[in-house]
């Protein structure tokens, strides 16, 4: 019988359906029953959702694909959509980016009100990357490792060290020290303290600031501290070119930090204008 999960892993998805079946393959390797997925889905194509339907009922964890239509970079919008759709707890990643083991166990157990967790991620080569399969994906990076410190002393691969994950709470206390900005593909917290701010502002629209930077700002701003999990909640990070950052995210940012106002009029609640 399936428990009844507390949180909710939303995988910020589109189009890349055999990164996401590795990932949902790493996390049923992990899963203990206090978990579902939502699978936020910006517009993928019909086939790439015909695709998640056929495999939606493999995995020992519940699945909720939230879709809507592809008008250009919506994420933030499809975010606050799966946000509603949540359980008390929300761990975001997002759909190039592998949990290891133990990665949802790390979030859940340095969980606590008031608190955002901000976790990171290792930046894959592009050689090592077409190696990972759907079979033990959470093992990636350590199965892997020789490989990956080969690339990194070639200067291919970036952030190797988070990969290691480290328990004694000392050193890991120790290495969590600094201030650090939250990453949108490695961050989590409890519901209310993201209803509170009303969310993502979904005037962003290109990759950047507004997943993450506005985010944390504005979480900030309403009390809510941020909590370094580097070291554990460890994840692989497929290689791709990066996306453009936008003039217009800058902009719109500026703009959030100078009206210093946590509850963005643009977020899940919708204000009248």
């Amino acid at each position: 019988m399936r428990m009844s999960p507390k949180a909710s892993v939303i995988i910020a998805f589109y189009n890349k359906l055999d990164l996401l079946k590795i990932i949902l393959s790493s996390l049923n390797n992990q899963y203990d029953g206090t978990f579902n997925v939502i699978i936020a889905d910006d517009g993928s194509r019909p086939d790439v959702v015909d695709g998640i339907n056929e495999i939606i009922s493999q995995y020992d964890f519940e699945i909720i694909h939230v879709w809507q239509e592809d008008i250009g970079f919506r994420k933030n919008r499809i975010l606050n959509r799966s946000v509603v759709k949540s359980n008390d707890y929300i761990i975001f990643i997002d759909g190039d980016c592998i949990p290891q083991d133990k990665f949802v166990f790390d979030h859940l157990e340095n969980a606590m009100e008031g608190y955002c967790l901000n976790g990171r991620r290792v930046d894959l080569s592009s050689s090592v990357s077409s190696k990972i399969t759907t079979l033990n994906p959470d093992k990636f990076f350590i199965e892997n490792l020789p490989e990956i410190l080969i690339k990194y002393i070639l200067s291919k691969g970036k952030n190797i060290e988070k990969g290691f994950r480290i328990t004694n709470k000392k050193i890991s206390n120790h290495l969590n020290r600094k201030l650090k900005g939250i990453v949108g593909c490695n961050f989590s917290l409890y519901k209310k303290d993201i209803l509170e701010i009303n969310g993502f502002d979904e005037r962003y629209q290109a990759a950047g600031t507004g997943e993450d930077s506005d985010v944390e700002y504005r979480l900030r701003l309403s009390g809510v501290e941020i909590k370094n999990i580097f070291y554990k909640a460890n994840q692989v990070h497929i290689f791709h070119k990066e996306l453009p950052r936008s003039k217009v995210n800058d902009s719109i940012f500026e703009e959030v930090q100078n009206r210093k106002i946590a509850f963005t009029e643009h977020g899940i609640i919708k204000s009248e204008r």
